[in-house]
Formats: structure tokens, sequence, C-alpha cells
């Protein structure tokens, strides 16, 4: 680049032989002595080594001669000022190329180096060549930084040292130079052209705006040279931007770069791809102008959790999109993992059903922490604290704890930690990878929020958690086409305790996801929620193994849908853990939910496995909507009784309210016991009887109580003793036999035959 041909300027002073007054005998500003008529100074036309120079006396301790007028000076630009000398006869001087910088307004520009090095004429007769470099930057080479103020300069040169020596000048020459220093960086402006120092202390802020507005008006990038520049403010850099050097922020100071916005860009900017992921949060969440970071495939090692809410420093809540994609991360080991663990004596009432009060060393108990004790359900959370009060927030209700107890809060680690916000809306986690090994979990959601969602992403050897809910932040959550890979693979399922998600909001999508070999695939709160196409499975190789739930619903009326899934090794179980008074009152019971075309599968399990397990936490629950159709269930290895069953440790469901559940339309393969309702048997009756009793045998679901028939279909005659035909319709009695699971037929006399019936578990609607 060369701003004397693409600017037009003129650089080259005239030479001496168009007179000397335009010369000074001073700085060169207007109102300067000019060599013309000077008696001590005179142009020689004819010299040896000169076609023609000028010839001065030097008189003065420093003798000054300058060029009056302006010679154009740019930032970015690079003038080189020579000139040829010879000492002639009396004392030998020192030489140096000089110049006064001017500004726009006319007005010098204080505190510039305004002298070039100084050169010692040695013998007469010797033309010596001194010349000086004029620069905006700090550049190898650069004699005169003179920044970005200067608009032009008057140039000369200085005679200093010893006075009376004569000496020949011959006609000054400038160049513009820049081409040396930006020959490889074409369309580039450095911000050392504007001012920028690059020694990590002094503040470089205004240079990189000033060069960003240069950068702008040409169209071209900002080049950051060598060297570790220090911005005490924040910067927005409009213009491409590309890093050979480093910069270093205070934490409260943002970098935007606006027109590179990904990792590879910021990890160049600050040397190191954590700092620069950083840095790059904090300008996705204070920047409206992009709404995604792209991590450019890169990874990011953590040697410690990433507390979002810290990094981004300016906000407590957020609703624009905000998009995170393409990267991984990759924990390396360290102390920061650690579990905090607190162990306080606490205090819960049915009344305040979501607060622990009178908390002992409420200070240390971390906000985000697993709750565990007596009475406490599973992922039950420290949503927030009150230190003055005592009192802890929980994500969910306790079904057994009222009174006081010691608890212990168990704060995970991880490696993105949304926490900290009050409230964030709209995030999207894309094709990454948390490669956890071991060491901490992967993410924490905020305590409230919408639509946060995750998709495409790997979840790989999560020390405890994958995606964990404190509060409300999951509702409406999305997580789709995920991997979860459990750390605990080895290990039999009896010993597993990580978890892949928890939920505590509603409506949330969880679809097209693969998890392996967890404790639990979901503990899912809340309700409206849609489980579909997943494929969970939490096999071991243990014989007759033990299989806990992957699917854990943790509210009776839960309005969901679990649709196409491959459920495998495992089961759904069905509680009202979340809940402070667990026995049925007024209230929905259990109900709502539809289990439609899934693949259930098991293996190398004990008989009494079953993939549907509802376990009431407190008496007088019953179903009212269950529908299970279209669903495959097969037992490998050996068979099981049944695919469902009521888990009555705490209490029993009363199967006298059952209303709404349809269990038909299922393919059943090494089941000892099929299950359907409504169900249709056949009853031969050999011998004449009045009453027949019909028993249907374990059919229905959860070995219910047979509370209806729906039909009564005659094969053939009805016949009495003397063989006649008897064509009066029946009665029945339902809910007979000691399980109450038979339905009696009575007809007017003694009869034999065969009758086709159908009964149901269930009320009508």
């Amino acid at each position: 680049m060369n701003m004397a041909i693409t600017d037009g300027l003129t650089l080259m002073p005239p030479v001496f032989a168009n007179g000397l007054e335009v010369w000074a005998n001073g700085d060169g500003t207007p109102g300067s002595t000019t060599l013309d008529g000077v008696p001590t100074a005179a142009f020689v036309p004819a010299d040896a080594d000169f076609a023609g120079c000028l010839e001065i006396v030097k008189l003065n301790a420093t003798e000054q001669i300058r060029y009056m007028g302006e010679t154009p000076y740019r930032p970015g630009m690079y003038l080189r000022v020579t000139a040829r000398v010879k000492a002639m006869s009396g004392n030998l001087p020192n030489v140096r190329i000089a110049a006064w910088a001017g500004d726009a307004s006319l007005t010098h520009v204080a505190g510039l180096v305004e002298t070039g090095p100084s050169v010692a004429l040695a013998q007469y007769g010797e033309v010596v060549e001194v010349t000086a470099i004029i620069g905006s930057g700090q550049r190898g080479g650069v004699d005169m930084v003179w920044g970005t103020a200067p608009a032009y300069a008057h140039v000369g040169l200085d005679l200093t040292g010893p006075d009376g020596g004569v000496v020949r000048i011959d006609d000054l020459r400038v160049e513009d130079v820049t081409v040396a220093y930006l020959a490889q960086m074409l369309g580039a402006v450095d911000v050392r052209d504007y001012g920028a120092v690059g020694d990590g202390v002094a503040d470089d802020s205004a240079a990189f705006a000033a060069a960003d507005a240069a950068a702008q008006a040409q169209g071209g990038e900002v080049l950051i040279s060598a060297g570790r520049y220090r911005l005490e403010s924040n910067v927005s850099l409009a213009s491409p931007a590309r890093f050979v050097g480093t910069v270093e922020m205070p934490a409260s100071a943002r970098l935007t770069l606006t027109r590179n916005f990904n990792l590879p860009a910021y990890a160049d900017a600050f040397g190191d791809e954590t700092e620069g992921f950083r840095r790059a949060l904090q300008a996705l969440f204070n920047f409206a102008d992009h709404d995604a970071l792209d991590m450019g495939g890169r990874n990011v090692d953590l040697t410690a959790p990433i507390d979002v809410h810290a990094v981004v420093g300016t906000r407590d809540s957020s609703a624009i999109r905000r998009v995170i994609r393409n990267g991984s991360f990759y924990l390396r080991d360290s102390a920061e993992w650690a579990d905090t663990v607190v162990t306080s004596q606490a205090s819960y009432s049915a009344s305040d059903p979501k607060r622990l009060s009178n908390v002992a060393d409420i200070a240390n108990v971390p906000v985000g922490a697993l709750v565990t004790g007596a009475g406490v359900g599973r992922e039950v959370y420290v949503t927030s604290k009150n230190v003055g009060a005592a009192t802890l927030e929980l994500s969910a209700e306790l079904h057994d704890a009222v009174g006081t107890q010691n608890y212990t809060f168990r704060r995970f680690k991880y490696a993105l930690d949304f926490s900290g916000f009050s409230d964030v809306s709209r995030v999207v986690l894309a094709d990454l990878e948390f490669q956890c090994n071991s060491l901490g979990s992967a993410v924490m959601l905020p305590p409230a929020g919408l639509i946060f969602h995750v998709r495409d992403c790997f979840f790989s050897n999560m020390k405890d958690r994958g995606i964990t809910s404190t509060g409300r932040g999951c509702q409406g959550m999305l997580v789709d086409r995920c991997q979860f890979l459990s750390r605990e693979q080895q290990l039999p399922v009896s010993a597993r305790e990580t978890i892949a998600i928890n939920v505590n909001a509603n409506d949330t999508k969880i679809r097209d996801n693969r998890a392996v070999r967890f404790r639990h695939f979901v503990v899912s709160g809340g309700a409206g929620h849609i489980y579909a196409g997943n494929h969970w499975f939490q096999d071991d190789h243990e014989p007759d193994g033990i299989r806990t739930a992957g699917l854990v619903l943790t509210n009776t009326n839960v309005k969901m849908l679990i649709n196409g899934n491959y459920i495998d090794n495992s089961f759904i179980e069905w509680t009202n853990e979340h809940d402070a008074a667990p026995e049925h009152s007024n209230e929905y019971s259990f109900g709502g939910l539809t289990i439609v075309g899934n693949i259930f599968t098991a293996i190398d399990v004990a008989p009494w496995f079953s993939w549907l397990v509802v376990k009431p936490y407190g008496a007088g629950h019953y179903i009212h909507g269950l529908n299970v159709t279209g669903n495959t269930f097969k037992s490998l290895n050996g068979s099981i009784n049944r695919v469902e069953k009521v888990d009555d440790t705490l209490a029993a469901l009363d199967m006298g309210r059952c209303r709404n559940l349809r269990f038909e339309g299922n393919l059943f393969t090494a089941i000892d016991q099929v299950t359907v309702n409504p169900v249709t048997v056949q009853m031969d009756q050999a011998t004449d009887a009045k009453t027949w009793v019909v028993a249907f045998d374990g059919y229905l679901p959860f070995d219910g109580r047979a509370r209806n028939v729906e039909n009564i279909v005659m094969e053939g005659e009805i016949r009495n003793a003397a063989g006649d035909g008897v064509y009066a319709y029946p009665f029945v009695r339902v809910e007979r036999g000691t399980d109450g699971d038979a339905v009696e037929v009575v007809w007017p006399e003694p009869v034999h035959g065969r009758v086709h019936i159908t009964g149901r578990v269930d009320a009508p609607n």
C-alpha cells in the first residue's frame, strides 16, 4: 500500500534549485525566517557529488532547516525522510532528520518525538546519508512514532554539535514506505498504527476503536499485530478482526467481534480456547447483533465449571434466543469439580410444601444442591435461599418429612451452569459434546425460564447428572436427538447413581434420544410432557438382574404421551413422591397417561419384573385415565409374570374406583399373563347350572376387579337339562370371587352351553 499513489498525496519537498524562500531557518511554520537572502545560506548549482545543493554555515546550537510546505501524514502511513550531506570546512557537526508535527487545525501536536537518530560527520568531503522514518505505530525501524493526531509535517533536518562548520545538503527525499510494513497485510488496518502499544500495561482501547473506524472506512480488516494489548473498557469491532497478538481485559469489560463472532476468533484474541469461550459467551448474552456462538468445531478444556451468569456479569435474565453450537467441552481433573456437601438440620411442614425452615448453617448450603433425607423424593433441589429467614425453597414437595430432621445437601458441579440467573429463556445448545470424564456433570438449567432447547448433543461419562433442573427453567424444554452415555455402564444396575435428565415444570418434549445404562433416564415431574422416539436401556450382566426405572413420573395426573420409544431393560415407574400430602383427598388421582406404540424389551430379568409399575405413596389412589395400546412386549432368556403391576410397598391402589383404563392391541412374547381391558373370555359350562362363574384369571390390568360387563354373546344354543333351547337373556353380578376378578352369569333356570363375555376393570366414564 502506498498512499502517495492511492490517495494522490504529494510528499516530496521542492528541490533547492527552485528557490530558498520555501525553506525556513526554524521550525517551518508560517512566520519562520526563510533561507532566502540569509548570508550564511546559499544555493550551489554545481558540486562534484550533488547536482545542486544547499550550502549553510552552522551558527546556532541547533541549526534547523525545514520545508515550510505541509507534507501530508495519515494514520497507518510510514514516511522515510532522507538527506545526503557532507562537511566542507570548519568544525564537523552532527546531522539528524527532523520534522514538526501539526494537526488539522494547524496546531502543533506536543509530546511527540520529532527528531531522528543523530549522525556525526567524521571528515571533509565524505557524503553521508541520514534517514529517519515517521509513522503512526510503534513498529520496527520507526524513529518518530506519531500516532493518529498529526495531519501534516514540516520536514527537514538539524545540524547539532560544534558551530562554525560549512555543510552542503542535497535535495531532501520523502518516500511512502508503508508497503514495507504492510506488504503482507494488504487491506488490514493495524491497531499499532492508531496508537496501540501492546505492552500489556497501556490501555489500548481507544486505539482499537480508531483502527476499527479506519477499517470500516476502507472496507478492510483490523489487524492486531504481535503484542499483548490491555483493553480496560468495552471494545466492539465492527470490522473483521485478525489476531496475531492477544488481548487481556478486566472481567467487567467485553470484547465484541461483530464480523467474526465465533470461538476461533475469540480463542485467537485471548490466546486460549477456555478464556476465549468465556469472553464469547459474555458477548453473546450482552450484544443483540448475533444470536449464535459458533464454536467452529473447537474443543474447550475446562478445569472448573463455567458459571454462565458470572461470566455474563451484567444481567440476571435473558429472553432473547441465544445459541451455542458446534464444539466440545472436555473436563480436566482439578479440585474445582468436587461436590460441595453440607448436612444441616431443618424443619418441614406440609402447609408450606416447597420450603425448609429453621435451616442450620444455611449460609453454607449451596443453591442448586440435591436434597436427600427421610421422606424426600428423587431429584429435589434447592432452588433459592433466604439466609436472614433461614429458609430454603425447593424444586418439589416432600412426601413424608413433616417435622425436624437432618438433610444432606449435595451440590454437583456442571460444565455449563446457568443457575446464577433468575430467569433465562430460549437458549439453544446444539451439536455440542460434553466429555465429562467422570469429573463433573454437564448442564444445570436456570431456576426459571421457557423453551431451553438441547439438540444433537453428546453427553458422555457424567459424574452425576446430564441435564439438571432445580426449578422451573425446564418449562417447555426440548431435548432432541441427543446421546447420553453413563460412566456406570460396567456396574450392576443396583449400584448406579447417575441420572441423565430431570424435569420439574410442564410441557417438555423429549424426543429421539438414546440413553445408556443410567440409574434413571428421566425423573419427570410436572405434566404435559411428550416422550417420543427415545431409546433407553439399563441392563447389566447379572442373571435375574434387578432393573430400575428408565422413566420416573413423580405426579399423579400427568397429561402425558409416551409414544414410539424403545424401552429396553427398564420400566416406567409412576409415583406421587413429590406430594406433601400423598394420601388421596380432593384431587385427581393417577391418570392422563397414554402409552402407545412403544417397544418394550427385557433380557435376563427376574419373573416379577414389569415394564409399567404404579407406586402410590399414600392410600386411596386409583387410576382414572390410562391408555396402553399398540405396544410390543418381549422378554428374552426367560419369561416374566406380567407387563404391569402395583408396587404396594407404601400403599395399594383402590382398584374398585378405576375409570377409563384401556389396555388393548398390544403384542406379548414370553409373558405368562397377557393384560387386556376390556377383555373377552370364553366360558364353557358343561353341566347345568343356574349361576355360571366366569373368571378373568389375571387378564385385567394390575390384577384388578371385574367391575363391569360390556357384552355377553351366546355361541350356539343354551340348553336346559331336557335339551331344550333357553332363549332368555341372563343378568350378571360383578366383582365376584375372592379377588373380585370374576362375574356371575345368572340364568332363569339351570342351563349349559358356551358364552363369550366381555368384562372391564374400570367403570364407565
